[in-house]
């Protein structure tokens, strides 16, 4: 494995930086405060050509891979602008249509896509089922040649913002199939039907893309609307669970990185005691070099994640494994560098607090920290099943 970026790769991991002196954490925040998609910089980032990153050229993405990917999102987050619409909505659904469509549904969703005129949701989680897909009872019934979407959705990520929706759904229940991961079916469904209703979720964490309930009320769609063979979308969404993780570990990594950044700035200015910097102080400097440690071990993971993807290799084990430690470190990263700002690291005015929700909520989602550790112990280590 080369440990050097490309021109290009050390281009897109840059981009970020050159982004914020437009659109900085002050427009990101100021949308997340308003709850407001940050429309103006997405719309930016299509026009610079970053949105369709793993789209084929040929259908006017980069056709680049999961490696440029993750240094993107690395990249954003670490200059404070974290997009977690740019995971759950642009690569979880652009990728898999690139990669598992039609050739009619390339052409007709990829191009507009990637130029910012359409935006997608992925829809998965169900009230009753959470991380236990398998458990999943929105159901697509097959009826005269046609498909009729019945069920409901939570903890979907942009979901009124949406022009459509790649939507986990079984064509046979779960009762009725001989093997558990038997009769999946993903659909393209369009978000402006009206037999969809959209309930709105409140969260405490501050970011800027809203979180709904999705309601399916005998939704019709027809066999061109499936991605995929019917019944066999379960492997299209098992592909699209390691590069969810990825992307979410470039996100950790990131923000650990841009607290750090933060904090090493004030401690080298922030002087108390004998006008000597505070950074000088081991009770604060041991913390935050023992972050970087973590924080650079975690981005390391995160790359050979991508890399084992673009290769074709099995990635599972360094895809969890990297959204675990990125989560884990990054959390630590921030809360080390909130101490370092003492009281006003709990104002509006520095802004490093409000760091931490965002970064909290990457060890619960989009897969929560005890389920990674069942997947480690039971796959990676051969452990026996815990759950």
């Amino acid at each position: 494995m080369d440990f050097d970026l490309t021109q290009e790769q050390q281009m897109i991991y840059e981009y970020g930086h050159r982004l914020a002196k437009k659109y900085d954490r002050k427009y990101w925040m100021a949308c997340a405060e308003k709850r407001e998609f940050p429309t103006a910089m997405y719309q930016q980032v299509a026009a610079d050509g970053f949105l369709g990153l793993m789209v084929s050229e040929k259908y006017g993405g980069s056709g680049l891979g999961m490696i440029e990917a993750a240094l993107f999102s690395e990249g954003l987050a670490e200059a404070g602008i974290p997009m977690l619409s740019l995971i759950v909505g642009a690569t979880m659904s652009m990728s898999p249509i690139d990669k598992f469509g039609t050739e009619e549904q390339k052409q007709r969703y990829l191009p507009d896509c990637c130029k910012g005129k359409i935006r997608f949701c992925f829809a998965i989680t169900e009230p009753n089922a959470g991380t236990n897909t398998m458990l999943a009872t929105t159901q697509a019934r097959e009826q005269n040649g046609k498909f009729y979407l019945n069920g409901q959705k939570t903890f979907i990520t942009d979901a009124e913002g949406s022009d459509f929706g790649l939507v986990v759904t079984r064509t046979t229940p779960h009762d009725k199939v001989k093997k558990k991961t038997d009769g999946f079916t993903l659909f393209i469904v369009n978000m402006n039907d009206p037999r969809i209703t959209k309930q709105y979720i409140p969260v405490s964490v501050t970011i800027p893309e809203k979180q709904w309930q999705l309601f399916f009320d005998n939704v019709e769609l027809g066999p061109d609307d499936a991605l995929g063979e019917i019944g066999r979308g379960f492997d299209i969404l098992f592909d699209s669970l390691n590069p969810e993780r990825i992307l979410a570990a470039g996100i950790g990594v990131g923000l650990g990185r841009y607290a750090l950044e933060r904090a090493v700035a004030y401690c080298n200015e922030r002087r108390l005691f004998n006008d000597v910097p505070i950074g000088a102080y081991q009770g604060l400097q041991h913390p935050l070099a023992a972050s970087k440690t973590e924080i650079e071990m975690a981005s390391l993971m995160t790359r050979k994640a991508a890399w084992a993807y673009d290769k074709g290799l099995p990635s599972g084990e360094y895809a969890n494994m990297a959204k675990y430690y990125a989560a884990e470190a990054g959390c630590r990263a921030v809360d080390n560098a909130i101490q370092c700002f003492g009281g006003n690291g709990f104002t509006k005015e520095y802004g490093i607090f409000d760091i931490y929700p965002l970064i909290r909520l990457m060890r619960t989602a989009p897969i929560n920290r005890e389920m990674i550790l069942n997947y480690i112990g039971e796959h990676v280590m051969g452990l026996p099943r815990s759950y």
